[in-house]
């Protein structure tokens, strides 16, 4: 922050403590109103927080407290600077007594400059004390606190972690460590996808005091499921049924998961006549999302038995023989035959 903006900015009643006060005292209030105005508290705004920080983080200091009280004392009449001493204390002899000679007349410091109203040039000061924007003055210097610009976010934080395809769909509570050691609780929301990231905000690194907290980035890696399978938010499975269910059309039960992850059933229509690989859909019991949830979609396998009884045997023969002028890959061969068409 410049030195300019400190005779604007009343630090101590920001902090609602009076001029005299100690450092517990200037703790105490700054924790108290840090809790009050934090961003979580206040749907994100996070204004008076740096406010409050920026406060803290002068009057905390005790060097940058010394100096900000003695560049506030110019701005309520303790002292007025004119060239030379005329008129009031000389700038020179001012800083001098309170920098240690920066300035003054034979102290090989920088001397204080002058606008042409007689005013103070403060940049210019400041920039020779190697705290003004683009001095080059760093937080060590002796004239840093100048050149502070409050404190600073913390970082954020990656994570990963592994979740079983059930508890991907549902949603699920996960214990992390950080890289500093601390252990972090996150929930991971409902219908969250294998390589999504999840963004935690506040639960990275501290801050400085005053700042918040960076973020933790959680990049969640979905385990394969023996049933269940998901395109977008629906939830997908295959069904085998047999071939009289399937000619005949049949009522079957599927299963499906319910809001907590358990295995549930929902009854499905196989219509007559459906073939091997046709997809049903079943609305509203897929994977849930932010406007609801998404579908169920069924994949119909018709299933062929691998050993037949001789009644078994006998009426598949049967029926051979009943279709035998019927050639299901008759359309097949056609198609293949034909002239290619287009590009």
């Amino acid at each position: 922050m410049a030195g300019q903006d400190w005779f604007e900015k009343d630090f101590y009643a920001t902090l609602g403590v009076p001029k005299d006060a100690d450092a517990a005292a200037i703790k105490k209030a700054y924790r108290k109103l840090a809790r009050q105005h934090h961003p979580d508290a206040n749907e994100g705004d996070d204004t008076r927080f740096k406010e409050i920080g920026e406060a803290y983080s002068v009057l905390s200091d005790i060097e940058q407290r010394q100096q900000y009280d003695a560049i506030r004392s110019m701005s309520h009449g303790g002292a007025r600077f004119a060239p030379g001493g005329q008129g009031g204390a000389g700038f020179e002899d001012l800083f001098g007594g309170l920098f240690g000679g920066a300035g003054a007349p034979g102290g090989g410091g920088q001397r204080a400059q002058f606008d042409s109203t007689g005013g103070i040039d403060l940049e210019d000061l400041l920039r020779g004390m190697g705290g003004a924007p683009g001095a080059g003055g760093g937080r060590g210097g002796r004239f840093s606190g100048f050149g502070t610009r409050g404190p600073r976010r913390g970082a954020d934080v990656n994570a990963t972690t592994t979740l079983p395809f059930r508890e991907a769909v549902v949603g699920s509570t996960v214990t992390l460590r950080t890289p500093e050691g601390r252990t972090v609780t996150a929930r991971i929301p409902a219908g969250v996808k294998d390589g999504q990231k999840i963004r935690l905000r506040g639960k990275g690194s501290d801050g400085d005091p005053g700042a918040a907290a960076g973020d933790l980035m959680i990049q969640v890696a979905v385990t394969p499921d023996p049933v269940f399978g998901r395109q977008g938010d629906d939830l997908t499975v295959t069904v085998p049924v047999t071939f009289a269910e399937a000619a005949l059309g049949a009522q079957v039960d599927v299963p499906t998961l319910d809001a907590e992850g358990d295995v549930t059933t929902v009854r499905v229509k196989v219509p007559a006549g459906t073939p091997s690989g046709r997809t049903l859909r079943v609305k509203g019991r897929g994977v849930k999302h932010a406007k609801g949830f998404g579908d169920l979609r069924v994949t119909v396998q018709v299933a062929v038995p691998q050993r037949l009884t001789d009644d078994a045997r006998e009426a598949v023969e049967a029926y051979a023989k009943a279709t035998g002028g019927e050639d299901p890959r008759a359309d097949l061969m056609a198609r293949a035959r034909s002239p290619r068409t287009g590009g």
